[in-house]
């Protein structure tokens, strides 16, 4: 998603909308008594034969908006057919996204996102302007009255407003947030990359944050929890108890960096959570038991807490499996994931419920097992479980609406 840099200037040019490509406008207007000003981006994030992705950003350039609303009109006969981080409508050529409970008020200076699906037949050219709140998008911002000075442009978008002489009152800046890691553990799913055009979520995650925010991925591909804790320590073999024996005691060197005093995880820091896809193997060395899961959780909630960092588990991302016309649960150690959350205080998000709930709203069921064309191509990577960038971004958007949601502190650190 990109981010902006506030202008004194009228329109900005932009180039064609074309797959993956991008337009801005910044805009200004003066209903009485308030600044306003935007800066809209609108970008085909994905496109195919007969439908296409975008993501909307709305940065608000005036003062504080509380309830917004974005209004466009599509010239070639495009229809949204699916939507996320807004309610959005449309009659017609014309379209309305209205804010959400999380997402309603938009301070000075702040941007929101949200994105949607649609179809189109010969063209798909991007909307020629937007209104936000009913005001044509024009020009820079204004003031009424304008006893106060115009606001100098800021050399880059914050999460909070920066204080600036004003002859009018203001509100009190939000104070200053310190600079933190967000930290992952998890397998393909979640990791950068395990190989083209495979994209974990954990990838597209630092999208959503502010620049405070800094995300470190330490997600590997193909691991459980006990394998990504002890890598090569984890033999073929199961001991007494069922379980995949260790030839060591000793931490894989991706573990032992996280917790290294002066490196690793440090006071107000996060640490994100994701197995249970890889562990649910029935042979070594992944498999894990449903005893040995919640402890090696365990182990992991209580290291990040000793080093005054805040741990989140999650619950493994849902592949994509249809029941008729509904995607249907399908990972095992949710209920685990929970119950070391009920035993330790550590927050859980429900990434599988989450996932499977997002594929039914895209209606991305039934299909034909074709993941290489239309929308399931689109968002998955030559199979049911693994995701393609337009996909990934989706998935992270969840993650960052449920920290939102469930006011984890991290949410001071959303855009």
């Amino acid at each position: 998603m990109s981010t902006f840099r506030r202008r004194a200037a009228a329109l900005v040019t932009s180039a064609a909308a074309a797959l993956t490509g991008a337009l801005t406008w910044v805009a200004g207007a003066s209903p009485a008594g308030a600044a306003t000003g935007c800066a809209v981006t609108y970008r085909i994030t994905s496109q195919w034969p007969g439908g296409f992705g975008a993501d909307v950003t709305v940065t608000n350039l005036g003062d504080t908006i509380n309830g917004w609303t974005l209004g466009w009109s599509f010239t070639a006969g495009q229809q949204i057919s699916q939507s996320w981080n807004a309610a959005v409508t449309q009659t017609g050529t014309a379209v309305t996204a209205g804010g959400v409970d999380y997402n309603r008020t938009i301070a000075s200076n702040a941007s929101v996102s949200f994105g949607f699906n649609g179809s189109w037949n010969s063209t798909n050219p991007a909307p020629a302007s937007f209104t936000l709140n009913g005001v044509t998008c024009t020009g820079g911002v204004s003031s009424t009255p304008s006893a106060s000075p115009t606001r100098s442009p800021s050399p880059s978008p914050s999460f909070s407003p920066s204080p600036s002489p004003s002859a009018s009152p203001t509100p009190s800046p939000t104070p200053a947030l310190g600079r933190i890691t967000v930290w992952l553990a998890g397998d393909s799913t979640v990791a950068n990359s395990s190989g083209a055009p495979i994209v974990g979520w954990g990838r597209e995650l630092g999208q959503y944050l502010t620049t405070d925010a800094t995300v470190v991925n330490n997600a590997v591909g193909g691991r459980s929890v006990q394998t990504w804790l002890y890598e090569s320590a984890v033999t073929d073999r199961m001991n007494s108890s069922g379980e995949c024996a260790l030839s060591s005691t000793a931490y894989a060197s991706r573990w032992q960096s996280m917790l290294n005093a002066s490196t690793g995880m440090k006071a107000g820091d996060y640490l994100f959570i994701q197995f249970g896809i890889n562990d649910g193997s029935p042979t070594c060395p992944r498999h894990v038991g449903a005893a040995r899961y919640r402890e090696l959780l365990t182990t992991m909630v209580g290291a990040a807490r000793q080093r005054g960092a805040n741990p989140v588990l999650v619950t493994p991302v849902a592949a994509l499996t249809c029941s008729g016309s509904t995607a249907t649960p399908n990972r095992g150690f949710v209920t685990d994931t929970f119950a070391v959350g009920t035993a330790t205080g550590a927050p859980v998000i429900d990434l599988h419920k989450l996932s499977y709930t997002l594929y039914n709203s895209l209606r991305f069921c039934p299909y034909n097992g074709d993941y290489t064309s239309g929308p399931v191509g689109a968002f998955f990577a030559n199979d049911h479980t693994h995701f393609e960038a337009a996909g990934a971004r989706q998935i992270a958007g969840l993650v960052a609406g449920a920290v939102r949601d469930q006011r984890l502190g991290l949410a001071a650190y959303l855009r």
